[in-house]
């Protein structure tokens, strides 16, 4: 899979472990419009789509954080969010997808991303990521924040500030011009200044009709590389930081990535669009809770 942005890259950067997205919406028969490096333009009237799409992933993220409390099974917080994707009328983008069952990933504590729900109960302290992806008619809404299950440490409260601010700060550098390089640094640039470091194994993704799709959006990266931005791309940006080094490894599910070091991992997760003059964000919190002690 191609890296964005010419930055070395000693490991494979994934988007799922091993696996690469060519499902595509059934009524997205136009011919797309492409970037010379193969990215796709979306038209204006198009935002529209995905911001109703987005909307419902963030809106179900909002209705769940009541559920995440000490003694409760990760399981239990997928069922919900699979009822509330049906309730809603649309489709899980996750559930089927290379054999995955679920309508979430769940990531707790030193799992970087791609957990899987099941009967693990929360403790006390314990924080946790929860990525959602929803399809309405034919747009992907993808997003993920983090959790607190009861009383949070110090540690992790930091960490979760300071990838909740890396992600606004990458967002902050999309505008037509600009590059994709530009984007990874601002984001790497300030975690690294923090103390912490920035996941390479795993990258944010151009969506649309389609789950997966250039670019590979790094969340590290040098200043004036990568691709040029251009009005009416989509894509996800989504850092994962950890508290320690940033290596992981993938188990033997061949879904659930840890820390190498089992540091704490912190992810959150927006879908934009490129606009004449900056970024339009889909994911958008409408109870403003994507940052769980903010608001």
């Amino acid at each position: 899979m191609r890296a964005a942005g010419r930055v070395a890259n000693p490991a494979p950067i994934r988007i799922f472990p091993r696996h690469r997205d060519t499902r595509l919406a059934l009524d997205d028969t136009a011919k797309p419009r492409l970037t010379r490096d193969g990215i796709r333009l979306y038209a204006p009237e198009d935002f529209a789509g995905m911001h109703k799409a987005g909307r419902l992933a963030a809106s179900i993220l909002d209705d769940i954080a009541p559920l995440i409390v000490p003694g409760q099974t990760t399981g239990e917080i997928d069922r919900k969010i699979t009822e509330a994707v049906e309730n809603a009328g649309a489709t899980s983008a996750t559930i089927g997808y290379r054999g995955y069952r679920h309508a979430s990933c769940i990531s707790v504590n030193h799992v970087v991303c791609h957990g899987i729900p099941g009967d693990k109960r929360l403790k006390d302290g314990d924080i946790l990521n929860i990525d959602v992806t929803v399809i309405v008619d034919g747009w992907f809404g993808d997003t993920s924040r983090m959790y607190v299950a009861g009383k949070l440490g110090r540690k992790a409260e930091r960490l979760i500030d300071v990838t909740h601010d890396a992600l606004m700060l990458g967002i902050e550098a999309v505008r037509p011009g600009a590059t994709f390089g530009d984007i990874g640094h601002a984001i790497q640039s300030f975690v690294e200044a923090k103390g912490m470091s920035v996941v390479r194994d795993f990258c944010g993704h151009g969506l649309g009709r389609v789950f997966h799709a250039p670019p590979n959006v790094l969340h590290y990266g040098r200043p004036g590389t990568g691709p040029v931005l251009e009005e009416g791309m989509f894509f996800t940006i989504e850092p994962m930081v950890n508290l320690g080094r940033p290596e992981t490894k993938v188990l033997s599910d061949d879904w659930t990535a840890v820390t190498r070091d089992k540091s704490l991992s912190a992810q959150f997760e927006h879908s934009v669009g490129v606009t004449a003059d900056g970024a339009e964000i889909f994911t958008l919190s409408p109870a403003g809770r994507f940052h769980p002690t903010y608001g």
